[in-house]
């Protein structure tokens, strides 16, 4: 091995390691596959995928492959909001009672895990910046224990597939008490949900048509919605359960035959490698890419910059102290301590971004010019207090992504 440089600055042995080390993964049946990315400084430096898309018809992950990227919808949501920030239709402070009265006169929970019936009255309105930080004092029902969990299941129904119009669903949610008082911490929910379907109200259009008029267009993602044409769903990864002995078990389900009503902004959206990194270069290029510039640099600037308090990051995030070294702004988090970020992957401090549930990660790095984008199908408790089966666990499969994260940044030496 002479370490012989690779593009970018990456040592080339170093680099052509990555791509055997999660292949392992698949090969242990921990993973149906992976499309992995690598861009720095102008180019993309190396891209594998590995395994399944569909391992039943034995169709294999390709570059152009298609994921349901989860809560790696939230940024993107969160962007379109601000660029209306940006043009004066709203503002951070702004009560959402304004646009959702659907939200007004809440009652917030006495315990967080207590009688739904035991409550007080809140102490202010929801604003926009409490649903961009998850400071609203909504809930998921994931992220929740006692009867609150359940009940955002049987009022709210699925966060994955959802029944209800964006009316339907507001009403519903301002029937539910508050865990928190609005502003008081970070409690992980239905907010940017909640943001997009303001978004919607405010454009008087759906959400889905704004983000593709305001950020899917421009930046030319054309593979990237929250419905997949018929003539693209042979390219949509399957989603896999890893149970604890045996083979992984295809738990996907499918998009309707014709676009819903209920278009998740915390959520909802499909993308592939390629689509994902022309927004991520957007967000490392201070709102521009290639000319086009979505929104001020200072935008992205909020964006990235934490806002919680030293109090509020000293609770646990889904059982994990995932504070220790991360802060959070607007749709993203953030590393704030890129030593203390080793327990968790690897990055330069000031990186940014925010995962999927289904897996998928994303992360912008401005000190080292680089993108790294990580997608897996594999699927994870959702339902009722499911964070009670996170805490202390990790997925074996999981263990990929910040593998992925320590090897490409040791590359770099």
């Amino acid at each position: 091995m002479d370490g012989a440089q690779a593009p970018a600055g990456f040592n080339r042995d170093a680099l052509a390691g990555v791509g055997p080390a999660l292949k392992g993964l698949v090969d242990q049946g921990a993973l149906a596959g992976i499309v992995s990315l690598i861009w720095r400084r102008g180019e993309v430096v190396q891209v594998d995928a590995i395994g399944h898309r569909d391992i039943e018809a034995g169709l294999p992950m390709e570059r152009d492959t298609l994921f349901r990227i989860a809560s790696m919808t939230k940024p993107v949501t969160t962007l379109a909001a601000l660029m209306l920030v940006e043009e004066g239709k709203l503002k951070l402070d702004d009560r959402v009672t304004r646009w959702l009265p659907e939200l007004a006169d809440m009652q917030v929970l006495r315990a967080a895990d207590g009688p739904l019936d035991v409550t007080v009255p809140a102490a202010r309105d929801i604003t926009v910046e409490d649903l961009m930080t998850h400071r609203a004092g909504l809930a998921y029902g994931f992220t929740s224990l006692g009867p609150i969990a359940h009940a955002h299941e049987d009022k709210l129904g699925s966060p994955l597939a959802n029944p209800y119009t964006p009316d339907e669903w507001l009403k519903r949610l301002g029937e539910l008490p508050l865990s928190y008082q609005p502003g008081e911490r970070f409690h992980y929910s239905h907010a940017t949900d909640v943001l997009g379907f303001l978004v919607a109200r405010i454009e008087g259009k759906p959400l889905g048509q704004v983000l593709k008029e305001r950020i899917f267009d421009p930046l030319g993602m054309h593979e990237t919605g929250f419905w997949t044409p018929h003539e693209k769903r042979g390219r949509l990864a399957r989603l896999y359960k890893a149970p604890p002995e045996g083979a992984l078990q295809d738990v996907s389900w499918d998009d309707p035959e014709a676009p819903g009503p209920f278009e998740g902004g915390g959520g909802g959206l499909i993308s592939t490698a390629d689509d994902y990194l022309k927004f991520a270069r957007t967000m490392l290029g201070r709102g521009e890419l290639d000319g086009v510039r979505l929104a001020r640099p200072e935008t992205i600037d909020q964006m990235t910059s934490n806002r919680l308090t030293d109090e509020q990051r000293g609770h646990a995030f889904l059982g994990m102290p995932f504070w220790l070294s991360q802060g959070f702004g607007l749709g993203t988090s953030m590393v704030l301590d890129a030593e203390k970020h080793q327990w968790m992957g690897a990055g330069g401090e000031g990186s940014f971004g925010w995962p999927g549930a289904f897996g998928t990660w994303w992360q912008a790095d401005p000190v080292n010019d680089m993108i790294l984008i990580y997608l897996i199908q594999d699927s994870m408790p959702l339902g009722p207090e499911a964070v009670t089966a996170m805490q202390g666990q990790r997925p074996t499969g999981r263990v990929g992504c910040p593998m992925f994260q320590k090897m490409v940044y040791a590359a770099l030496g």
